[in-house]
């Protein structure tokens, strides 16, 4: 059977190889939360694959180096409708990857408006200035903590992100627009990022010869390597068969936060004991395991970097570098990071 349209035969991604054979050479993409962790590993991808890559967050172009140097910056508040505007007639883009995002899992009252705002507001404002423009691909990007249909959502970040992903169908059916939806699963790996989320807190706790404070860690999880994430984004602006759809993008594998740290432990000091149960369970957490077959069946993706291999790069790149050898030091400076049980993209 011949590969999907548009996916090459040795199933390598589309921002794979050669910038001379990606489908990506020469587009204008927008990449919306490009400061964010899974942002800088895709304007990385973008760049590498030879595109030109508009990017966009509330801060604008951070100071460190870990960012893709050819992207262009903006700072913008996508929450002001006429700054999106400008900002999509700013980079005139052939595809949107729309990250940008306000993450938390409290269940606050006060948060529901502020999630309003940020997660919903934006994303339509940004799906109708991509409909005047009448850009080639806008990919949504959500979250695990999205409901299924006919489930009620379990939290603010929930029911706004659930929200966005109906006015992006709504956009694609009824104006047109070639939206892809990505559903994102427990995203982790190295690289500047939140480091109060679980695994790099765990890591930091690790490394400084502390014993790192947790939930009881009963909670199953569907994880996912951030570079096989970027991975199946890079095929969802080119593949035709997403328009339309809502692909999954985790492992298909559920994997408790207790044998998660557990892993962490075997591979940075054994000689620790996690303090299980210091932190309270939080009730209501989402079970969600991510169906990769029908992701694989229609864009050609599946996940590549098990679970082991992606916590070992991910100790590996959250070890600090001793700049005496330029290598990831052995010691670790103290840190007073709060333990979370959840890790969003």
């Amino acid at each position: 059977m011949s590969a999907p349209q548009g996916i090459q035969d040795d199933d390598r991604d589309p921002a794979a190889g050669s910038t001379q054979h990606s489908p990506l050479r020469g587009d204008r993409v927008l990449v919306t939360g490009a400061s964010g962790f899974i942002g800088r590993h895709l304007c990385a991808r973008l760049v590498a694959a030879g595109a030109e890559v508009f990017a966009v967050s509330r801060g604008g172009r951070p100071s460190d180096a870990a960012v893709a140097p050819a992207s262009q910056w903006r700072r913008a508040d996508l929450t002001d409708r006429e700054a999106v505007l400008a900002t999509m007639l700013w980079a005139q883009p052939h595809r949107v990857v729309h990250l940008a995002s306000m993450v938390k899992g409290a269940r606050d009252r006060e948060l529901v408006a502020a999630m309003l705002r940020a997660n919903l507001e934006s994303t339509v404002h940004l799906l109708d200035a991509a409909a005047e423009l009448q850009c080639g691909r806008f990919v949504q990007v959500g979250s695990l903590e999205e409901p299924d249909r006919g489930e009620s959502p379990g939290s603010p970040y929930a029911a706004s992100k659930a929200a966005a992903s109906l006015y992006a169908e709504l956009y694609a059916r009824l104006y047109a627009l070639p939206v892809a939806r990505a559903r994102v699963f427990m995203v982790y790996g190295p690289g500047p990022q939140d480091r109060a989320k679980l695994i790099p807190y765990v890591i930091d706790e690790l490394l400084a010869g502390r014993r790192p404070k947790v939930s009881s860690g009963g909670r199953p999880i569907d994880w996912v390597f951030v570079e096989d994430v970027v991975d199946g984004l890079c095929r969802m602006l080119v593949e035709p068969a997403a328009v339309g759809e809502r692909l999954d993008l985790g492992s298909g594998r559920l994997v408790t936060i207790r044998e998660v740290v557990d892993r962490l432990v075997g591979m940075v000091t054994p000689r620790l004991e996690p303090e299980f149960g210091a932190l309270r369970d939080r009730p209501g957490e989402v079970i969600r395991q991510a169906d990769v077959a029908r992701t694989a069946a229609l864009i050609g993706w599946r996940p590549r970097v098990d679970l082991d291999e992606g916590l070992r790069r991910t100790v590996e790149g959250l070890r600090p570098i001793d700049p005496a050898t330029d290598h990831p030091a052995t010691d670790h400076p103290a840190s007073d990071h709060p333990a979370s049980d959840t890790a969003q993209s």
